[in-house]
């Protein structure tokens, strides 16, 4: 898949405010400091798509991102962040837990955990959030570029035995700097848009 075009097309906090048509949508779910923003301008060959921040947590909407007028990536406020006080996280778990009940569109969720680390507890709580709905999930390990090659295999074996994928998942070691995982995924991408044409 040859990215063509990009942007950030929807910004949505209900229902009523989600694209419409029956594009193909692929949701990003993961913790607030783990690269979900430079993972969407990674894949996408943009620069400042998606607006990246030093300060986590600062997504608080879904943002839609439409690619090559065919396909959502779908961006959505992260998870575990200790600032983010008890009344908006609830806010958020209620935005997203709309969306994943009532849209259609919805092909499979991105769930991006950190490679340098085991799985933390939100993480797994995520998972089995998304494995609850019967939605297919392809595991993100991000920041790859920052373990060194003795400890990959340990990494990687500790994220599989903690999430337990079940068939069907699957996982894609992925580093927004050195570029791995990217045709992978883009790969991914093209023939699940293809399937639902």
């Amino acid at each position: 898949m040859i990215i063509k075009d990009a942007n950030l097309e929807v910004i949505a906090t209900r229902r009523s405010q989600y694209p419409e048509g029956n594009k193909p949508e692929f949701l990003l779910v993961g913790r607030s400091n783990v690269g979900k923003s430079s993972f969407i301008n990674s894949l996408l060959s943009r620069k400042n798509l998606a607006h990246t921040s030093s300060k986590p947590g600062k997504t608080q909407t879904l943002n839609f991102y439409c690619v090559n007028n065919s396909f959502y990536l779908i961006d959505v406020p992260g998870y575990g962040y200790a600032a983010t006080d008890k009344k908006t996280q609830t806010k958020f778990g209620m935005m997203i837990e709309e969306y994943l009940e009532k849209r259609d569109n919805l092909k499979r969720v991105f769930l991006l955990i950190d490679f340098r680390m085991k799985p933390t507890d939100d993480d797994l709580l995520m998972y089995n959030f998304l494995k609850y709905y019967n939605l297919p999930v392809t595991v993100v390990a991000t920041k790859s570029d920052k373990v060194g090659g003795s400890k990959k295999q340990h990494n990687l074996k500790l994220i599989l035995d903690t999430l337990d994928l079940v068939v069907g998942d699957d996982l894609v070691v992925y580093s927004s700097v050195t570029k791995l995982g990217v045709k992978e995924l883009l790969k991914k991408l093209e023939n699940l848009v293809d399937e639902t044409i």
